[in-house]
């Protein structure tokens, strides 16, 4: 683990400078500052210290406030962030709700990307602690890994991940990165047998050809769990299945978050046509 403070986040590994802000309409959001007014999403790249900070402090809320996760972070780490020796590497997305006196608006939402030579810098994926991504390596010139994404609880929506997914895409083709892979998290909270459900589902209608597959380190024991009970998929996982995402494989088990977490990946070749205009314009 590194120790702090985080060094700031050069876009060292970009062919282009990061995405300029972009402003998202939306109106009527459920949050009390601003319920009555329109309300604005910018969408930016951290530049500094503390913006990744304020991504931090909105990944505890979510992870260890809401979901209850016992966060392991570095010696010294400021109190309520969530921290790991990956967020150094890391170009961090966020996305901030304007504020009533124009200023500088809260973090609502965020992503973190690890590039492919940021991987190389620090010895491999976050995926890789759960997952064998052996047959991933011809893919790795141009894969990133998104991981942490998380949006605050007044603002799920909608409107702050498709602003997400919409700078993200445009960065994927800015720098002729063409997929992406990461974690999607299904709460154990009823002992694992929705995951282990959903996962029977998936395994069905969108699983990876098996050049792509990976393996769980340490997996749900599904055959121990009810497979059959009807479930719905999380927002997030139906969202990137929208888009054309398969699973990997079957989830691994993660005890500190508990969590089920599914392999995924996305392509930029496979984005329907609509979600392709919607995202890029093309």
């Amino acid at each position: 683990m590194r120790d702090l403070p985080l060094p700031t986040m050069p876009l060292s590994d970009l062919r282009a400078p990061a995405a300029p802000r972009r402003s998202l309409h939306r109106s009527s959001p459920p949050h009390e500052a601003a319920r009555d007014d329109p309300t604005r999403f910018e969408v930016v790249w951290a530049r500094d210290d503390d913006d990744v900070r304020q991504a931090q402090q909105l990944r505890y809320v979510v992870f260890a406030d809401e979901m209850g996760a016992r966060l392991s972070v570095p010696p010294g780490s400021p109190p309520a962030h969530d921290i790991d020796m990956f967020d150094p590497f890391c170009e961090h997305l966020l996305v901030r709700a304007a504020a009533a006196d124009g200023g500088t608006g809260p973090v609502i939402g965020t992503y973190r990307v690890l590039t492919p030579a940021a991987a190389r810098r620090v010895g491999g994926l976050y995926s890789e602690t759960e997952f064998d991504l052996t047959r991933l390596r011809p893919l790795r010139g141009r894969m990133v890994e998104l991981g942490r994404s998380c949006v605050h609880p007044a603002w799920r929506s909608g409107g702050a991940i498709l602003a997400l997914w919409g700078a993200l895409a445009e960065f994927m083709v800015r720098n002729d990165l063409d997929t992406m892979i990461g974690c999607a998290s299904i709460s154990m909270r009823d002992g694992g047998h929705a995951a282990a459900s959903l996962w029977e589902q998936l395994r069905k209608t969108h699983l990876a050809p098996i050049e792509w597959q990976v393996i769980p380190r340490l997996p749900l024991p599904v055959d121990d769990l009810q497979c059959h009970l009807n479930v719905d998929a999380p927002a997030l996982i139906k969202g990137y299945l929208r888009c054309g995402a398969k699973v990997l494989g079957p989830p691994a088990w993660d005890p500190d978050f508990n969590t089920a977490d599914l392999p995924m990946m996305m392509r930029i070749a496979d984005l329907p046509p609509r979600y392709r205009k919607h995202f890029l314009g093309a």
